[in-house]
């Protein structure tokens, strides 16, 4: 978990060191990072945004040899891939796999309680919004199948999400993500980038915590 921890802040180091060690193959490697962290439904840590936003910096870059445009089309591939296949899994095995106990013990139970309510509360939108939260996003296509949603809506919906993701993911770390200040102080830039990323959460827990029913008068 350290080592994880410490890939995340100090994310743009070790992609440098990827791109070093690894030279093309760099683009499979963060297509498989970007696709396992929603379509394997029991790897929500791994890291999105800040890999879409530091991966795009050295994109910016000359140095690295690297294409903005090929991470723009392999990331959108790799999240709409993901989240289909988090779908199917949900769809397919979704009551099974919560009523046993190993999976119990690879998901964080109050995570995924918390993706239902977010789910039940705002509907469909959900799949967009969630695109935008970490963990969350992780769960969200897998209640949206076990909550018999069809695939049609949920897939117009996700589109819309990865879309939009990317977009402002890549372009963000394109654009701003060599400037001096940025690069000098990056990992406190990759904690604002969860920090922003967790808002719509805690904006939705605080409403849901001081909003009460109307109860209707005799």
């Amino acid at each position: 978990m350290s080592f994880l921890i410490d890939f995340v802040l100090h994310i743009d180091q070790h992609l440098v060191t990827i791109v070093n060690s690894f030279g093309i193959w760099t683009y499979l490697i963060l297509f498989a990072i970007t696709f396992i962290e929603t379509g394997a439904v029991i790897l929500p840590f791994l890291p999105g945004d800040s890999l879409l936003f530091a991966a795009c910096a050295l994109a910016a870059n000359p140095t690295y040899g690297l294409h903005i445009w090929t991470f723009v089309i392999l990331f959108l591939v790799a999240a709409l891939a993901g989240d289909s296949l988090n779908f199917y899994i949900g769809h397919s095995l979704g009551e099974r796999l919560t009523e046993t106990s190993w999976f119990g013990r690879l998901i964080n139970q109050k995570q995924l309680a918390k993706s239902e309510k977010f789910f039940e509360k705002h509907g469909g939108i959900t799949v967009t919004i969630a695109r935008f939260m970490p963990i969350i996003r992780t769960f969200v296509p897998f209640v949206a199948a076990s909550s018999r949603m069809k695939y049609q809506q949920f897939i117009r919906y996700n589109v819309i999400g990865c879309v939009l993701w990317v977009i402002l993911c890549c372009g963000g770390g394109y654009y701003f993500g060599n400037i001096p200040f940025v690069k000098e102080h990056f990992s406190m830039v990759v904690i604002g980038i969860i920090l922003v990323s967790l808002i719509p959460a805690v904006f939705s827990a605080i409403r849901a915590r001081f909003s009460h029913p109307t109860e209707n008068e005799d």
